[in-house]
């Protein structure tokens, strides 16, 4: 089970962004370093992933509306293809309606196989460029209702 608490390092927390997503940045020719993705990231939700006691990723999320927007899930190498980026939107999903958001929003880049990870999750392609698609998830209570249920069966 995973569990957020406010990034405690938000250089840490740039530097595992700026490590996961370098190739892109090579890629699509976007000039970032990790002090950049710190500043554009300051004013944003920023949450470390804890699993097990240990920080295995980090979360930033922003609320607009009625919507939460996810604008960066990154899980440290070692942790990838764990089931914690499932854990996690699960989580994120009920943070969203617990601050009375109906959909959760995000980008990610068309080459990245975290796309396949948020279809498996229910987000739907609203619209894609030569980089991006730009995903939604419908949020419900009933869905909500399900994951606790599901957890305190466990």
């Amino acid at each position: 089970m995973i569990t957020f608490q406010p990034t405690a390092d938000e250089i840490a927390a740039a530097e595992l962004t700026f490590a996961n997503m370098q190739s892109y940045y090579q890629r699509y020719s976007v000039s970032w370093d990790a002090g950049q993705i710190a500043a554009m990231t300051a004013g944003l939700n920023n949450l470390d992933i804890i699993s097990d006691g240990q920080r295995v990723g980090v979360v930033r999320l922003s609320f607009e509306d009625s919507v939460c927007h996810l604008r960066d899930l990154q899980i440290k190498p070692a942790f990838q293809n764990t089931g914690l980026g499932t854990q996690t939107l699960h989580a994120i999903s009920q943070l969203a309606l617990t601050a009375n958001s109906s959909e959760l929003k995000l980008k990610v880049f068309q080459s990245s196989p975290a796309a396949a990870l948020y279809l498996r999750n229910g987000f739907v392609t609203e619209r894609q460029d030569d980089r991006f698609f730009y995903m939604v998830k419908e949020l419900s209570l009933a869905e909500h209702m399900d994951d606790a249920e599901s957890a305190s069966a466990r």
